[in-house]
């Protein structure tokens, strides 16, 4: 037990976290977020604090088996006044101290049932999900301010989503009771920021909040100066802004680089500075559960790589697809390939080196594969041929229909690569435990959680030398780094340093075995997080806000 100051009674610390998703319920998660609200409110509880968590209902978690009806508010929006219904949801976390609450709307579900987020079109980017977000702030202080979430003492606002509290909070009178109470913003994308006109549009911060007064200035995107900007009201309106790696709370203080593939701010750095510089932006790094019984890396190297385990492995994918390719009234022909590739496997011989990757294929994580070089092929295709007699690369990712595309393609025409079109946290946890080396070449990463999975069972990592990715991988140490100036150095300098990794695991088993404890060994836990959070992050005063 973790208990820090005040422990968990009259005196406990009160944390308000606002999000918009959550992996402790069913559905509601979609990225890295769903992981942190997840993990991170127990985590705190064992430091003595007492935490509830909010999240919007898409239309769906109201009707859980255990929600509980709270109360029903009042909420100002658009011209009128709409109800919005607090519902508890007991036992959520499995402890008194997590209380997870849960507010209904027919509005937090504008595309359908258990739609965490909506697409818009180009011409309209945020649109749906803005209005639905800038609602569900509202609500948050309507309820807060009733006392039907505690009593929190600081509110922790996650990403542009729930900016909205602190737009409110700081500029409607109607709040001025929750004013004073701190608020803490943590980054997670830096790269979506919600932002929207300020007038002259259905979703526009006129449209939300006819009534508000307020300066532009405080509000505005630095680009586009007649748009409202969440993420940067957020950063701007907020007494502490964290990033979830100390290398990304760097990185974000830089101007954006396209040319060099460098991401940065992403628009924001200014503000980012103004913070770092007022000692407000501290990077903590996210973590992730360790089970309390050791994991199977103290298996021997031979019993790992031995033709059975690969046999079996694959055996078990080639079922799971089956089973999800079952209830599919149309099956599709990357689904049937990847089942056919994987009982072939199952009938095979162990390759020399099985690479792994999973993750969502979106620009942040597969520009740097889907990279073309001088001949006009991708940096991915470059690795499936120039490795084509050593390596099986089993890949598991879901996203963008341009990088879907190019996977598929290169899946019917190289028999060394098992690439799986679909999600599935079983097959996703075979590849953490099964494989010999990890990929992760994403462009930018605020914190990663892929690599420390495959890392706590033992399986090394090469990664681009960016945020979370520097702060949990150590090169030559636990795993490898690749860098580069563009795009094109960057993919080049991965097949470079692939073909170092390879060779180095085929001449010296011993030294990789070391190198594979070293990875197994290493712990990025939510409860050091979380004594951060509390030492530092929440200790921030409002001094020169």
């Amino acid at each position: 037990m973790l208990v820090e100051e005040g422990g968990q009674g009259r005196n406990a610390l009160e944390v308000l976290f606002v999000a918009a998703e959550n992996d402790a319920l069913p559905s509601a998660k979609v990225g890295g977020i769903g992981d942190v609200i997840r993990d991170l409110p127990p985590a705190m509880a064992r430091t003595g604090a007492v935490v509830t968590v909010v999240l919007p209902s898409y239309g769906f978690l109201q009707n859980l088996a255990s929600a509980v009806h709270v109360a029903t508010v009042s909420v100002r929006f658009r011209q009128s006044r709409q109800p919005v219904e607090i519902l508890d949801l007991p036992g959520t976390y499995g402890s008194d101290a997590v209380r997870m609450r849960v507010l209904h709307s027919p509005d937090f579900a504008p595309c359908g049932e258990r739609r965490v987020y909506c697409d818009d079109p180009d011409d309209s980017p945020f649109a749906t999900d803005a209005s639905k977000y800038a609602l569900f702030g509202a609500a948050v202080l309507e309820a807060a301010l009733a006392g039907h979430l505690g009593g929190a003492e600081l509110l922790h606002l996650h990403d542009w989503h729930a900016s909205f509290v602190a737009v409110l909070a700081q500029l409607d009178p109607a709040f001025s009771a929750l004013a004073s109470r701190r608020r803490v913003f943590s980054i997670h994308n830096l790269a979506l920021q919600g932002v929207r006109p300020f007038a002259d549009h259905p979703s526009s911060l006129s449209a939300w909040y006819p009534w508000l007064e307020y300066t532009p200035q405080a509000l505005a995107d630095p680009r586009w100066t007649d748009c409202i900007n969440p993420m940067a009201a957020g950063i701007r309106l907020c007494d502490a802004v964290h990033t979830v790696s100390p290398t990304y709370a760097c990185e974000v203080v830089q101007a954006n680089q396209p040319e060099r593939g460098f991401h940065g701010g992403e628009g924001l750095e200014q503000d980012l500075r103004q913070k770092a510089a007022d000692g407000r932006l501290l990077g903590i790094l996210n973590g992730i559960d360790y089970p309390s019984s050791p994991l199977a890396t103290a298996e021997p190297v031979s019993t790992l790589s031995s033709d059975v385990v690969w046999n079996e492995w694959m055996l078990a994918v080639a079922r799971a697809l089956e089973s999800s390719i079952s209830i599919d009234t149309h099956v599709r022909s990357v689904d049937w390939l990847a089942h056919q590739r994987a009982l072939d496997w199952s009938r095979c011989a162990r390759p020399a080196h099985v690479l792994t990757s999973v993750g969502r294929l979106v620009n942040q994580k597969a520009a740097i594969l889907a990279a073309e070089l001088d001949d006009g092929k991708s940096v991915l295709e470059h690795l499936l041929a120039r490795f084509a007699d050593d390596i099986a690369l089993v890949f598991i990712g879901t996203g963008d229909t341009t990088l879907e595309r190019l996977c598929r393609g290169l899946a019917g025409r190289y028999a060394n690569f098992l690439f799986i079109n679909r999600y599935n946290a079983q097959l996703a946890d075979t590849a953490y435990e099964s494989g010999d080396l990890f990929l992760m070449p994403s462009s930018f990463e605020p914190c990663g959680i892929s690599q420390m999975m495959a890392m706590q069972h033992g399986q090394p990592c090469l990664v681009h030398a960016v945020g979370g990715l520097v702060d949990t991988v150590v090169d030559g140490v636990d795993g490898f780094h690749f860098k580069g100036d563009s795009l094109v150095a960057q993919g080049m300098a991965l097949l470079e340093r692939l073909d170092e990794v390879l060779i180095q695991r085929s001449s010296d088993p011993a030294a990789w075995r070391v190198l594979c404890e070293s990875a197994a060994a290493r712990r990025f836990d939510w409860d050091s997080a979380a004594i951060r959070y509390r030492r530092e992050l929440y200790t921030l005063n409002r001094e020169n806000s």
